[in-house]
């Protein structure tokens, strides 16, 4: 059936972790089979034959690859349940564990387990242990608690650790971050598009903000709501170029640069946001693809949310996530705004 293997090839063009357990391809020049996840180097579609099963490439003369193992049906299963409970760990622990530690205690060697918990979610152990951290802070500097505290209390073994990588998870200063933002310049400024108006919004960190909307106005009330008390500041020529890179993102998205962000969010959401940054242009991938990747199977609606708290629209492509019967669902700026983009996206 030439449609269902041009859909495996194309799994296995994007790497889908999502396929796995569905079929195995063989590479008829190396006589290895692997799962469509494999990180092996590809092969050309003209050397690949695709089987349902494990047993049917070893019947037709394959052997499995060394590196993804498609021959242990359990693997995926057994690195996911590790994952899972090492973020639980990582969420609850007061002091970052080691990955010696951590590894023990999910059953894994260090080297697979870091190896498993990069692919599953997109980060290292320690940056999403610091992400948790993080997270602890703000909650700490929310609720009212003295910066000191909040610092212990999320697990900083110093204050000088914390005020090391300040900038890093918060993109401000801690007590500018309590006070609402205060005294942090946004430059921003309101355009036209292809999509209607759009707002742009950065730090001097990257961009904070990238906004659809009929209304110019109702995008700036958002865009003041969010940072209630820091310095909006218009836009100066250099911040215009920046936009205009926004704008062709969004206009010839094959040509768009690479665009400098400032977003902060839980460790769940950036997950998620790293994830819908690994979509290859033109291409979607449904909600429960994601929370496979992630490492996170029965999350799907968790994913739903984080899409919708994507702040930068565009840059992070929270557009190319659809339903899992390929309708298009729902899209913070609009079904009729993400239906452009998508068509766009796919237009060589």
């Amino acid at each position: 059936n030439l449609a269902v293997d041009r859909a495996r090839w194309l799994a296995v063009e994007a790497r889908d972790a999502a396929a796995d357990g569905t079929f195995v391809y063989g590479v008829s020049t190396t006589g290895v089979y692997c799962r469509p996840s494999c990180p092996s180097r590809k092969a050309k579609p003209s050397h690949v034959a695709f089987f349902a099963d494990p047993g049917a490439a070893q019947d037709a003369g394959f052997r499995p690859c060394k590196r993804c193992q498609p021959d242990v049906t359990d693997r995926a299963a057994t690195h996911t349940d590790a994952i899972i409970l090492a973020c639980a760990i990582l969420a609850e622990a007061e002091t970052p564990p080691t990955l010696a530690a951590l590894s023990a205690a999910v059953g894994l060697s260090a080297f697979h387990f870091h190896r498993a918990f990069k692919a599953a979610t997109g980060i290292t152990p320690k940056a999403y242990g610091n992400a948790e951290r993080a997270r602890r802070m703000r909650e700490g500097l929310a609720t009212g608690a003295s910066v000191t505290n909040a610092i212990y209390n999320a697990g900083y073994g110093s204050s000088s650790r914390f005020y090391a990588r300040a900038n890093d998870r918060l993109g401000m200063a801690a007590r500018t971050y309590q006070e609402g933002a205060v005294g942090l310049d946004i430059r921003f400024a309101v355009g036209a598009c292809s999509l209607g108006a759009i707002l742009v919004a950065a730090t001097p960190r990257g961009i904070c903000a990238i906004a659809f909307g009929d209304d110019p106005d109702a995008l700036i009330r958002d865009l003041q709501d969010r940072f209630p008390k820091a310095q909006l500041i218009g836009a100066d020529k250099a911040f215009e170029r920046l936009v205009a890179q926004v704008v062709g993102a969004v206009e010839t998205p094959a040509l768009a640069p690479a665009l400098p962000l400032d977003v902060r969010g839980t460790a769940f959401q950036e997950r998620v946001w790293q994830a819908l940054r690994d979509i290859p242009l033109g291409e979607t991938a449904t909600y429960t693809d994601i929370a496979a990747r992630i490492g996170q199977p029965s999350a799907t609606r968790a994913v739903a949310n984080a899409c919708g708290a994507n702040p930068v629209a565009v840059a992070i492509p929270c557009h190319r996530v659809v339903r899992r019967d390929g309708s298009l669902g729902g899209y913070r700026w609009g079904i009729a705004r993400k239906e452009t983009l998508l068509k766009r996206e796919r237009t060589p």
